[in-house]
């Protein structure tokens, strides 16, 4: 019988850094990994393949809309759908690799199979019809999430997509209907949009970006619908008819009300995620769930069983790869007696569409819900010099900071490549940064970032270009 110092179920971001870090402090290490290929959700038909299609489309579209006015001629760009999916296809097969090499790299011995828990100590591996036992001083429960169904509506993949199959559709839908505008169905959305599809998306709440800043989420929706997005806010799709050749749609107002019919090819379902815990054993080893289905677990990330932790979407918490990846660090430094920590309050959060929107800290509503006094700086892109010349002026930046300390509580931007420029805030506030030292840190001329420092300059309402 093997034995390990740690084994962790799931290769996802959280599991295999995990496995990593673990290794890189001395500890014997076994993953389990149920699917053919290693990197879970992730890297498999998650963040990965749908970023290479958000870049391939956008390109797509540039070569269609902008080349021209910059003055590069070319023919009417024509789609290869087959050599997209073969271009996304060459970036999971890298990225799978890479894991795989990670753990030659780092003597991590990879199980292949479904693991269950039978206790302290104990994990059983399901492969091929046998099964094999290995004990381990501890175990991570990394196993992700699974995409949230919508009771009565059957997922086929095919024509009723959930984010798996929208990332492999074999043609471009006349008609793409969405449900559920968080980032996921935005992304999707903006993929098959570009490609030639007509979006309309359907959202329960009476806004987009359920979460995000209330004023950032209402300046994207008008960007969005520009670009030709259409959605209806405040409503619920309750049934879906699948016996035409076209999808019929029954929707009706969320408050109740007269339903209507939308008529598409295909329909993305795309109201969230859940935590993944089906045949792990955890009720019987007397692992404890939340009423939300998640693994409970202390500030230590131990469940209720001894020697069992849990990291990532399967707990509660925001469910983004980097903070699965930060937690998987931090459990591996505890087991090996560091003090490994995850600061919640600095967590960026990104939508890749284009212009990208990112954020991190608390958002206008949060702090107001807390009574925190407050003060704001804004800067739009239409004043920063690099955007103009770039003509890439939709968004602004915003940032929040304590009315008493100046220091920065959130930072949320709109606009080309704000998914890079987040991380200058994260570090700040990773530090316990004010406004005053983003505004009097030099910035690079001309840059993108320089709107961030524009805006906490506003804050202390002294900003110089506008």
């Amino acid at each position: 019988m093997a034995t390990y110092d740690l084994v962790i179920i799931g290769t996802g971001p959280g599991g295999y850094v995990c496995a990593v870090r673990a290794a890189q402090l001395g500890m014997k290490v076994a993953v389990v990994e149920k699917n053919a290929t290693l990197g879970g959700t992730c890297l498999n038909v998650g963040c990965m393949p749908s970023k290479a299609l958000l870049h391939a489309s956008e390109m797509f579209e540039e070569a269609g809309h902008s080349f021209a006015k910059m003055g590069v001629s070319v023919s009417t760009p024509k789609l290869d759908l087959p050599a997209m999916m073969n271009f996304k296809q060459q970036g999971i097969d890298g990225n799978v690799k890479g894991v795989e090499f990670l753990m030659k790299k780092n003597k991590i011995d990879v199980l292949k199979g479904t693991g269950k828990i039978l206790g302290t100590g104990k994990v059983e591996v399901f492969a091929d019809g046998k099964s094999q036992v290995v004990e381990t001083k501890n175990i991570v429960i990394a196993t992700g999430s699974d995409i949230a169904r919508l009771k009565g509506i059957q997922i086929d993949e095919k024509r009723i997509v959930s984010s798996t199959g929208a990332l492999s559709l074999e043609k471009v839908p006349g008609k793409l209907l969405i449900v559920g505008a968080g980032v996921i169905g935005l992304e999707l959305g903006s993929v098959w949009h570009r490609l030639g599809a007509e979006v309309v998306v359907v959202e329960f709440l009476d806004r987009i970006l359920p979460g995000m800043d209330g004023e950032i989420a209402k300046q994207f929706q008008r960007i969005l619908e520009k670009q030709g997005f259409s959605f209806k806010l405040g409503a619920k799709v309750t049934g879906v008819d699948t016996s035409g050749k076209t999808l019929k749609a029954t929707v009706e107002p969320a408050a109740g009300g007269a339903a209507e019919t939308i008529e598409a090819d295909v329909v993305l379902v795309c109201i969230g995620r859940v935590p993944f815990t089906d045949g792990l054993g955890l009720k019987e080893a007397g692992v404890v769930l939340d009423n939300r289905g998640r693994v409970q677990i202390d500030a230590h990330f131990a469940t209720s069983v001894k020697g069992v932790y849990a990291i990532g979407d399967v707990v509660a918490g925001p469910m983004l790869a980097h903070k699965a990846e930060d937690e998987g660090v931090a459990v591996a430094e505890i087991l090996a007696g560091q003090a490994g920590h995850v600061n919640y309050d600095v967590i960026p959060g990104v939508v890749y569409t284009t212009p990208e929107v990112s954020s991190v800290g608390k958002t206008e509503e949060e702090l107001k819900q807390a009574g925190q006094a407050y003060t704001v700086g804004k800067f739009p892109f239409t004043a920063n010099g690099r955007s103009k010349v770039n003509q890439t002026t939709d968004g602004f930046v915003k940032i929040l900071a304590d009315a008493k300390t100046d220091r920065v509580l959130g930072v949320h931007i709109i606009g080309r490549e704000a998914g890079e420029m987040i991380h200058e805030a994260v570090v700040l506030m990773e530090f316990g940064g004010s406004a005053e030292d983003l505004a009097r840190s030099c910035h690079a001329h001309p840059t993108r970032s320089e709107a961030i420092k524009e805006a906490a300059l506003a804050v202390g309402k002294r900003a110089i270009h506008m």
